[in-house]
């Protein structure tokens, strides 16, 4: 499968009823996503757009900066537009779905390369794809409304976009703790914890903009309007996080939870109750591709991700999850298998096996 897109370069300004709005503005980029009643859930239509604006802006002498911000009080983006994805498995429609998973891995791809300044303004919402577009850039600014998570497990999947990448690099055993648990982030946790570089609070971000705008260099323009964060509630529960989340296995991640739990820790009961709820075979993915994307570069994750993501559609618990949250929102998944105890280790393993004609390309690049 190639990463390839046919739509011809950005050129100007988008209609303001469009889902992304792509502009020059003095000397930015400036990168709108409008789909609000959606939570910003991109769209390939979306994800086209931005990857052609960056084409368009790489080597315009005007641009200094892009910036990537929500037209949304509620949501930067919350994901990638999982319900569609869905629609096109279940109508048959496997190799659009995959070229969907291709695009946008090929935008995370290419905003981490990126050779400008890319500014990701984040207010509320920021999940799964929306991570995505954000984290892979150099300036990550959150708000106090801020809230990230790679929610994939919640619905039969991984944490992509490059998750396997980025969550095993964050601190001490964090991202293990977010990817097997879809935990939230607050923007006290994430400045925290490194996961965005600044603070800056929402009534600030219209200034920010107008110092990149008007060609100020983007870490100086943030020196100036950041704050100090919040306090991060996570801190205190570093310990727990880094001693349970250690282990290469999910039985025995499950047993130190399980122990901290009858130690008289809260927390560790309701992380055990969240884990074993989710799919068991979204779990195994979760952990395995961890362990290998801590090992590999950004490029070589993101083919990994496609390929278990390609079994994956090609599977029932994408959809059954899909269909519990977000289509019948009954919140009663049936997982096949239905408890972490029948995984078959050969069938994990299965997962990340090429499937015949699908692997992703990036350039004449092939994972083999």
């Amino acid at each position: 499968m190639l990463a390839n897109r046919t739509t011809p370069a950005l050129l100007g300004i988008f209609m303001e009823n469009s889902e992304v709005i792509a502009e020059k503005s003095g000397s930015c980029g400036l990168i709108t996503l409008n789909r609000s009643k959606a939570l910003n859930a991109l769209t390939l239509r979306m994800i086209d757009t931005i990857a052609d604006a960056l084409d368009s802006w790489e080597n315009d002498p005007d641009v200094k900066t892009i910036v990537v911000k929500s037209s949304s009080e509620k949501a930067f983006c919350a994901g990638a537009d999982v319900k569609a994805i869905y629609e096109l498995g279940k109508a048959g429609r496997h190799s659009e779905q995959m070229g969907f998973f291709a695009r946008e891995y090929a935008l995370n791809l290419r905003i981490a390369r990126y050779p400008k300044p890319y500014v990701a303004l984040m207010n509320g919402i920021v999940m799964g794809g929306g991570v995505g577009i954000s984290i892979h850039g150099s300036h990550k600014v959150a708000s106090e409304n801020y809230q990230f998570a790679m929610p994939e497990t919640d619905i039969g999947f991984f944490p992509d976009v490059g998750g396997s990448y980025f969550l095993p690099r964050m601190q001490g055993k964090l991202g293990v703790y977010l990817g097997l648990t879809a935990a939230r982030l607050s923007a006290g946790d994430a400045c925290a914890f490194g996961v965005a570089d600044a603070f800056v609070p929402q009534a600030r971000h219209a200034s920010l903009l107008q110092r990149l705008i008007e060609g100020e260099n983007a870490d100086a323009a943030l020196a100036a309007e950041k704050t100090e964060a919040p306090g991060s509630g996570l801190v205190g529960l570093r310990h727990f996080v880094d001693g349970c989340f250690a282990p290469q296995k999910l039985e025995t991640i499950l047993e130190d939870i399980d122990d901290a739990g009858y130690g008289g820790s809260a927390f560790a009961l309701s992380t055990y109750e969240t884990i074993i709820a989710k799919s068991p075979t979204s779990l195994a993915l979760t952990l395995k591709l961890l362990d290998l994307g801590s090992k590999l570069d950004l490029e070589d994750a993101l083919r990994i991700e496609y390929r278990v993501a390609a079994h994956c559609m090609k599977g029932s618990d994408y959809y059954e999850g899909v269909r519990a949250i977000l289509v019948d929102r009954d919140r009663m998944p049936k997982w096949i298998p239905t408890c972490i105890e029948e995984l078959k280790p050969e069938t994990i393993d299965a997962y990340f096996e090429p499937v015949e004609g699908e692997d992703l390309v990036f350039g004449n690049k092939i994972l083999v």
